[in-house]
């Protein structure tokens, strides 16, 4: 009993740290919200915010209809690759188009499009930074400015859900 009682008392520091570790952690990010009439993006873990940022999206307003019309798409899609971006920094690509978009597609007889990112900004000698996040300048990407597209490319793994509101 007296070996038990010295090896609990061992034992729970070690387990008090432990279970403090894992409650500092960042939550998992489960799923990527954009609400376009917002202009944010939202990080959620289990339903809830865990982050918010400032967002730039296409030229025009309204969702996307065919290609080349510098809209940003609405619906569900998915981050499903990323890349180191000469333009705009990092970039992650949202699996635009879905079935609802390629069945307009089909209806219209437009071609939908590609080729959708969330991304940077671009370095620009000319326009710093600040300036891009004041406006909607996209062809029909999502993007946040370098450091928050940073937070965001640490965070989000591929393969997570990305829902994109009006």
């Amino acid at each position: 009993m007296r070996t038990l009682l010295i090896a609990l008392l061992f034992a729970l520091p070690i387990l008090t740290h432990a279970n403090s570790a894992n409650s500092t952690t960042a939550p998992h990010i489960d799923k990527v919200l954009v609400v376009k009439s917002e202009r944010t993006l939202h990080l959620m873990h289990r339903g809830t915010v865990v982050k918010s940022y400032r967002v730039s999206l296409g030229k025009k307003p309204g969702p996307k209809q065919y290609e080349g019309d510098q809209r940003t798409p609405e619906g569900l899609y998915w981050i499903n690759w990323r890349k180191h971006s000469n333009n705009f920094n990092l970039s992650m690509h949202i699996s635009y188009p879905n079935a609802n978009d390629l069945k307009r597609s089909e209806e219209t007889g437009l071609p939908p499009g590609s080729m959708i990112m969330l991304h940077g900004t671009p370095n620009d000698e000319e326009y710093p930074e600040w300036f891009f996040s004041t406006l909607d300048w996209t062809e029909g990407c999502i993007a946040l400015t370098n450091p928050d597209m940073q937070e965001v490319w640490s965070s989000v793994k591929d393969g997570t859900l990305i829902e994109i509101r009006p």
